[in-house]
């Protein structure tokens, strides 16, 4: 039976199971009558003007860095970068608004979203209302590709207008929701979106397209890398860019070190001063009343040693006084550099960015669904069934990359020079109905050292924890590959489990058995289900190690994490962990 919502009539959504939902084509509806179309989207057909393309107005560039003395206060400031000093994810309180805002069910929304756009929305609704009122299911197929295609151009021009900070509300969340028409939903699933927190009140990098976009654009993050890079001879500003990208590596370096070196000589200055307190702690010396006792054996070695532990301390405050100089040299690397970006122009840049992102992001949403799955890019009743905790919010991404971490303490994690640096990647929140998650780029490849990686995942999956932990699972394989560079088959996390991937003659990509594995590791191993082979096992309790609390929860279920556990003792005591 058709049903009417908000005065647009349109079918009602089939029946089909779970495993089913998000394969090619779905179950047909009970197709309505053309002539029966709601009027109003009808005459959207005559209403939307024919405007040409407009010019993208430049976007003037920010500064991508804090000052230098934020940098010696809580680290640097904004959520691009990256402050070595949190040690954790921000604990989510709230998930969803109390009360909702009535965006979605204002009758224009549509009319907002295709108004004063070019050609390519007057395509999009004719191929929406033969999608809707189709009645043949071949043809409807034929429509329904037709519309993805119709879809991703119309919206291409959206991007450029959200990042530029120039896009309404309405067409802010047809590009960060995919809800082009909400009527398609119902009335429950429009009360559930209108109930998702807008703005990033957490100081997390998890991105909507929107805010992805107008990151790109005001020059806070640079476009991902593809394998076609289009350059330019005379892009001076795309140039200092880089330059800027790889000083901004060597500054955060420098200030994880200096930092580093100030905490060992406190921790120095403890001992010496406990020392101190000890050899001053005399007894009086017996049948003499005010007469303190000799320095016993202990306190004469401890003054002996307190001058060695002098001299260690004279040492690292040099060290650190030449850290102190080199991050001042690097600032004002990073101030030069950054002058420069700004006097270089960039609004053309800009928008050449977005455009290219853009491109990157529509690959990204296929790759989220793979060949199979389902790639229709708009919101519908007839493919969303997402619970609210299911859904890929920034909340719920935030809450989920927390309990990864519970587990797993190092998934974010890169060393440098000895230093384990916490660097959790970017998240790009993509509207699309795919279940894998995935890693774009471990870091940036100007800035190796404490730049973010960049994972994408789907908002509207059937397993959002499985979608995470495919995506981290990516992140940890290509991490180590880089880490290793040409030795990735042989050392480190890669090298390991190669080569057990070849000892076993295994036929196929060694990421995806790698990723598979780690979903057990995180999903069983660790409630101490033993389902990965014991030389994997072993692997991942050597490089993925889980936390101290896990690891003494299982040592009592069985002899072979007993046996892990002393091998952690062992390597300890060798110095070799």
């Amino acid at each position: 039976m058709a049903c009417k919502r908000s005065g647009v009539r349109f079918p009602s959504p089939p029946r089909f199971p779970s495993t089913q939902r998000s394969q090619t084509e779905p179950i047909s509806w009970q197709m309505m009558d053309t002539s029966r179309l709601d009027p109003e989207l009808a005459a959207l057909l005559a209403d939307i003007p024919e405007t040409p393309r407009k010019a993208i107005p430049s976007i003037k560039k920010k500064a991508l860095f804090s000052s230098s003395s934020e940098a010696f206060g809580s680290g640097l400031s904004g959520i691009e970068n990256v402050d070595l000093t949190t040690s954790s994810f921000t604990k989510i309180e709230k998930f969803f608004l109390d009360k909702p805002h009535n965006t979605f069910s204002d009758p224009s929304y549509y009319k907002k979203v295709l108004g004063n756009e070019p050609d390519s929305a007057k395509r999009l609704h004719e191929l929406l209302s033969k999608y809707l009122t189709c009645q043949d299911p071949k043809d409807r197929s034929v429509y329904r590709q037709q519309l993805i295609t119709v879809y991703w151009d119309f919206m291409a021009n959206i991007a450029l207008k959200a990042g530029g900070g120039k896009a309404t509300k309405e067409k802010q969340y047809a590009l960060r929701f995919g809800l082009l028409l909400p009527t398609l939903l119902t009335d429950e699933q429009r009360d559930l979106f209108s109930k998702i927190i807008e703005e990033n009140t957490t100081g997390e990098p998890i991105y909507y397209l929107d805010e992805w976009l107008r990151s790109i654009g005001a020059g806070k993050i640079g476009p991902s890398t593809t394998d076609e890079v289009k350059s330019k001879k005379k892009d001076d500003s795309s140039r200092f860019q880089q330059l800027l990208s790889k000083a901004q590596g060597k500054l955060q370096s420098a200030e994880n070190l200096m930092r580093a070196k100030s905490e060992e000589r406190t921790t120095a200055e403890d001992s010496l001063k406990k020392t101190f307190d000890s050899v001053f702690i005399h007894d009086t010396l017996g049948g003499f009343p005010g007469v303190k006792a000799c320095y016993t054996d202990q306190q004469k070695r401890a003054l002996t040693d307190s001058m060695e532990t002098s001299k260690q301390i004279l040492v690292m405050d040099r060290d650190l006084n030449k850290l102190i100089d080199d991050y001042q040299v690097a600032d004002g690397d990073v101030r030069t550099l950054q002058q420069k970006v700004d006097a270089s122009g960039g609004g053309e840049t800009n928008a050449s960015g977005i455009t290219s992102e853009y491109d990157t992001l529509r690959q990204m949403a296929k790759m989220t669904c793979g060949r199979q799955g389902n790639h229709f890019p708009i919101v519908s009743r007839e493919y969303f069934h997402c619970a609210p905790r299911e859904i890929g919010t920034r909340e719920n991404v935030i809450d989920m990359l927390h309990w990864i971490e519970t587990i797993d303490p190092e998934a974010y994690c890169r060393q440098y020079k000895s230093q384990l640096n916490r660097i959790p990647p970017f998240v790009i929140l993509i509207p699309s109905y795919g279940d894998i998650g995935f890693c774009w780029e471990p870091f940036d490849r100007y800035n190796r050292i404490t730049s973010r990686g960049r994972i994408a995942i789907p908002m509207y999956s059937r397993n959002l924890r499985i979608a995470l932990l495919t995506a981290v699972a990516d992140l940890r394989w290509q991490v180590a590959k880089e880490k290793a560079s040409y030795y990735w088959m042989e050392e480190g996390l890669t090298g390991n489990y190669y080569q057990w991937f070849q000892s076993q003659k295994l036929k196929g990509d060694v990421k995806e058995y790698f990723i598979n594995d780690y979903l057990l590791w995180m999903l069983k191993e660790s409630e101490g289900i033993q389902k990965l082979t014991k030389e994997v096992r072993a692997v991942f309790w050597r490089f993925m190690p889980f936390t101290q609390e896990i690891k003494d929860k299982l040592k009592p279920r069985a002899l072979v994490y007993q046996e892990l556990c002393q091998r952690d003792r062992n390597r300890e005591l060798s110095d070799g962990y």
